[in-house]
């Protein structure tokens, strides 16, 4: 690792700058979250020479050049940073890459020696205790606070009606699709629920299941 990380940055304690954003930045909803919770951590520092940890302003979230939340230019802007330092101390967000229907995880500019936070990385592509592996999150999932949970102490099943849901498309061909139709065996209708639809990209309906017509109905539902 210390090939690829400047750990005297580190020698005053563990800081974490975030870059200020350039003009006509526009972050998602989801990575200002992101950046809100560092900001507002004891982590963070207005100082760069004080930083162990170097953040970007610029929202590299959703790397699916099909998507509204795609940010183009990046590979320019982030050379352009002055502490860029071919990535070295600097660690990426990342939750989609590639586009439908290979979701490659090419993010379309060189993370050069940064660290990657990606969700659903691949096991090939993923360095252990380099980068950081971080679950998928909807752009409604709270910044902070919510519900108490309904754990008490060790009691073992939590006293909770629901152990495992979940709700999303399922991939009728290409990557992610063998995983997510795996899924469905474990659906009991009971204390674990999974909803999925096949509509899915444009010609979804030529790839159509004797599955998918109920799926569609229970998931509208």
């Amino acid at each position: 690792m210390d090939t690829c990380f400047d750990f005297q940055r580190c020698e005053r304690g563990f800081k974490i700058y975030v870059y200020p954003p350039q003009k006509g930045e526009a972050p998602s909803e989801s990575y200002q979250k992101i950046l809100a919770a560092i900001e507002d951590s004891r982590f963070y520092t207005t100082d760069p020479n004080q930083a162990c940890l170097f953040v970007l302003s610029i929202d590299t979230l959703d790397r699916d050049q099909l998507s509204a939340q795609y940010v183009h230019n990046v590979r320019a802007r982030i050379q352009s940073l002055p502490l860029w330092y071919e990535g070295r101390n600097h660690l990426i967000f990342n939750l989609y890459s590639g586009t439908w229907p290979d979701y490659t995880e090419e993010l379309g500019f060189d993370i050069g020696q940064a660290m990657l936070a990606k969700a659903s990385t691949d096991m090939d592509n993923f360095r252990p205790h380099f980068d950081v592996s971080i679950p998928l999150f909807s752009k409604d999932h709270p910044q902070k606070g919510g519900e108490k949970g309904y754990l008490n102490l060790n009691n073992v099943p939590p006293l909770r009606k629901y152990l495992l849901v979940f709700k999303g498309k399922r991939y009728l061909t290409g990557i992610g699709s063998e995983t997510r139709n795996a899924l469905y065996h474990i659906h009991n209708g009971d204390d674990i629920i999974l909803l999925t639809t096949c509509k899915h990209g444009k010609d979804w309906e030529k790839h159509k299941d004797a599955r998918c017509d109920r799926d569609n109905e229970e998931y509208t539902k």
